[in-house]
């Protein structure tokens, strides 16, 4: 099985990896994905990467044609880059409003745009993508961030009735994940708030990994449409 997958999961990589995925990694970041595929490596897994930013879309173009170079297949796009600089609309952080749109939304049809044509080809794939909880539930500051994630659920529910019975569509949704999630707010309140609601009642991400994995792992003829993942304790 060859899978692309974003640094943003690295422990989704090594536990992909382990159960014997041949990985394509994209990221912004290049010296941390050089590190992770040095790791896959070492333990006997197989992995190469290149610089990605999903927001170009000929990048994830050259992603997906990596794996097929490397591994001669792609059977599974995992998008999960994300960003989520959330602050009340008060704030007027249009800038990052901007930045959301074009890395929750864009971002996913930018993957989808690569690697539906390769799926089509084969005849197999499989799109798995990260949404929210806040796509469930719309709480105050997260308008922006909320709508994006609304609009990933949509799309992708939309994906699933249009791809026909030879390939499948997952939409994972977490809740409060023990992440740096907080940390990309600038609005100060709101950062303390969410540090900490996460360090109250967060579930590892180490959970999420789990569930794209079983996704993955289902026969060919099932297709997990969605899952929700959050702490018991998350309303």
């Amino acid at each position: 099985m060859t899978s692309l997958v974003s640094v943003e999961f690295e422990a989704t990589a090594l536990l992909l990896a382990e159960r014997g995925a041949r990985l394509v990694l994209g990221a912004r970041r290049s010296e941390r994905l050089a590190d992770l595929v040095a790791r896959i490596e070492k333990s006997g897994g197989a992995a190469v990467q290149t610089r990605t930013d999903v927001t170009r879309r000929g990048d994830l173009n050259a992603l997906d044609a990596l794996a097929g170079e490397r591994f001669g297949r792609l059977d599974v796009l995992v998008s999960n880059a994300g960003t989520g600089t959330i602050s009340p609309l008060d704030d007027l952080r249009v800038d990052e409003w901007d930045q959301m749109v074009d890395v929750n939304v864009k971002g996913v049809l930018h993957g989808i745009g690569a690697a539906l044509p390769v799926f089509r080809a084969q005849g197999t794939g499989h799109f798995i993508t990260t949404a929210s909880t806040a796509a469930f539930r719309i709480v105050p500051t997260m308008a922006v961030y909320a709508g994006t994630k609304f609009a990933v659920r949509a799309i992708c529910e939309c994906l699933r009735q249009e791809v026909g019975d030879s390939l499948r569509v997952t939409t994972v949704s977490p809740g409060v994940v023990g992440t740096d999630f907080a940390d990309a707010s600038t609005n100060p309140q709101v950062r303390e708030r969410v540090a900490e609601m996460r360090d109250r009642i967060a579930i590892p991400p180490e959970t999420i990994d789990q569930v794209i994995a079983f996704a993955i792992e289902q026969p060919a003829n099932v297709d997990v449409n969605e899952i929700v993942a959050r702490p018991t304790a998350q309303n």
